[in-house]
């Protein structure tokens, strides 16, 4: 940023804006990824990280996991793969979203660990028992007995040893969320390792069938990942992209933070839709007026953090005084109750920040087809 605001520098043609750019970008999701870390392990601690247990289709799960993983993998010129030692059913009772932390911390940290070869992620289930297994196994750079010993304790800041943070980086934090979400999970955490050879860590969660589950065979996941791939995704995916994907649809975006305001009304009317801002909820309820029938906007986005009257409040009160138009929900908190929270005071729609833009447009676009159609 320091470099960017050097208007001399700026007129330069090589290329250095858009390094510059992409070097706030990968810096900023570093930066995220360590504030989530910090938030995951006092969450921990003060016994706030609820699990949620549904039906999950466990061997999709996995394998997005390894798809996230997989381009970062290959600019390296790793391979990863995904195989299964015995049949997996087609949906288990689990937390979706503790099964794809995990899962997604062992994949980062063998493709950091491993500058050659490959990285193979094996999936299975024991019927008996109602256990799951995944074991996620590298050629990278292996541990020692003394570094292994280090390890196995999860301890939170800690690596096999000091030249390992100075080689690779990292805080040392995510094997040890990691460990314990697998507790939380009623499981299991193990490494195995060789210098030189390769790790192998290993995850074992109970989780029972459903009814209605059907066991998959090995050679049966690829055609099973293709079937279940998300007709919704894909479609939130190609409104997204489609130009003027919200031509004509009016938003009140009801937000404090000025910063806030102008990356979100930047997205949107680059979309296509006509964006107006109120500061905070009161100004918000004031734009949209006493009389539900003339309201003149499609969806409100409303940030639920802001002085004067919050978005809770706000929304409450568009709902006691007869207004239906959409309230998408905004906020920076992501605990398992803050959507329920939302939801309670009559949001219909629930987004956390930083923003997505792609999901943001799509959700204003389903928000706003849905008002339309009703």
């Amino acid at each position: 940023a320091d470099l960017l605001d050097d208007r001399k520098r700026t007129n330069e043609t090589d290329g250095f804006v858009d390094n510059a750019i992409a070097t706030i970008r990968s810096n900023a999701t570093h930066l995220l990824a360590i504030i989530n870390d910090v938030l995951d392990i006092c969450k921990v601690e003060s016994r706030r990280l609820e699990i949620e247990i549904r039906e999950v289709d466990v061997l999709s799960l996995v394998h997005n996991c390894v798809e996230l993983i997989r381009l970062k993998a290959e600019d390296k010129g790793l391979t990863v793969r995904l195989e299964g030692t015995t049949p997996v059913p087609d949906t288990v009772m689990s937390d979706s979203t503790r099964l794809r932390q995990i899962v997604l911390n062992l994949l980062g940290n063998a493709t950091k660990f491993t500058e050659s070869g490959e990285v193979v992620v094996r999936l299975g289930y024991d019927d008996a028992s109602g256990e799951l297994r995944v074991d996620v196994e590298d050629t990278g750079i292996g541990m020692t007995e003394d570094q292994l010993r280090v390890l196995r304790r999860f301890e939170r800041f800690t690596q096999a040893d000091v030249s390992t943070t100075r080689r690779f980086g990292g805080t040392g934090l995510g094997l040890s969320i990691s460990h314990s979400l697998s507790s939380l999970l009623g499981g299991t955490l193990t490494v195995d390792s060789e210098e030189g050879v390769g790790s192998v860590f290993t995850l074992s969660v109970p989780a029972r069938t459903t009814s209605d589950a059907r066991m998959i065979s090995p050679d049966q996941f690829s055609e099973h990942v293709r079937s279940q791939a998300s007709e919704e995704s894909d479609a939130r995916a190609r409104i997204a992209h489609e130009e003027n994907a919200l031509e004509g649809v009016r938003v009140l975006l009801v937000e404090d933070g000025p910063d806030n305001q102008r990356l979100i009304r930047f997205h949107l009317e680059r979309a296509g839709a006509a964006v107006e801002v109120a500061e905070n909820g009161r100004v918000g309820v004031e734009m949209l007026g006493g009389d539900p029938t003339q309201d003149t906007f499609d969806v409100v986005l409303m940030d639920m953090q802001m002085p004067e009257m919050d978005g809770y409040e706000a929304t409450r009160w568009l709902r006691r005084h007869g207004h239906t138009v959409p309230v998408v929900a905004l906020t920076a908190h992501a605990m398992a109750d803050d959507e329920e929270k939302c939801l309670s005071a009559g949001c219909d729609r629930y987004m956390t920040k930083p923003i997505n833009s792609q999901a943001l447009i799509a959700t204003i676009r389903e928000s706003s087809d849905r008002r339309q159609a009703a």
